[in-house]
């Protein structure tokens, strides 16, 4: 592609009134080409990160499933305020355990842009939170996010 863009570019850039028309005419075709070719890199670029995103949704609801006797308990859990720092987004998780007994929670954490659009979503346990406790952990993105990024919790499972 980047060969395309090239040619186009210096085709293009020599072409005036005494250079044949066949020149032209390759110059407009190699650039047509490096544009199409441009298209079809960011489209495939996009639907890689679609399957990734999607994948990685369905791998945390899959970890959350395979709980066995846990509680939903999405209200008990609480987010502070995502960081990004230039690279991953971070953020705390707080879990409030309600029941006098010990107990961990795995929460499912949705980073999104300022739209509300997922970004990345991540699993994050916070272990052995005592009976009518709190235990905190924190919650990393797979990858490194910009712009103004936001936090929910999707699920929670008490267990």
């Amino acid at each position: 592609m980047a060969a395309a863009v090239c040619c186009a570019a210096v085709l293009t850039g020599c072409s005036d009134e005494n250079t044949p028309s066949s020149v032209s005419s390759a110059a407009s075709k190699a650039a047509s080409a490096a544009e199409s070719l441009g298209r079809e890199a960011a489209s495939s670029l996009a639907a890689e990160a679609s399957s990734a995103f999607a994948s990685a949704t369905a791998e945390a609801g899959r970890q959350l499933d395979e709980i066995k006797g846990g509680v939903d308990v999405k209200s008990d859990v609480k987010l502070g305020t995502p960081n990004t720092d230039g690279g991953r987004a971070t953020v705390e998780v707080t879990a409030a355990n309600t029941t006098d007994s010990t107990r961990s929670f795995a929460v499912q954490v949705d980073f999104t842009d300022a739209s509300g659009n997922r970004l990345d979503t991540v699993v994050v346990t916070v272990s052995d939170v005592a009976g009518n406790g709190t235990g905190t952990g924190t919650a990393r993105s797979n990858r490194d996010l910009s712009g103004e990024v936001k936090a929910e919790v999707a699920r929670a499972v008490r267990y």
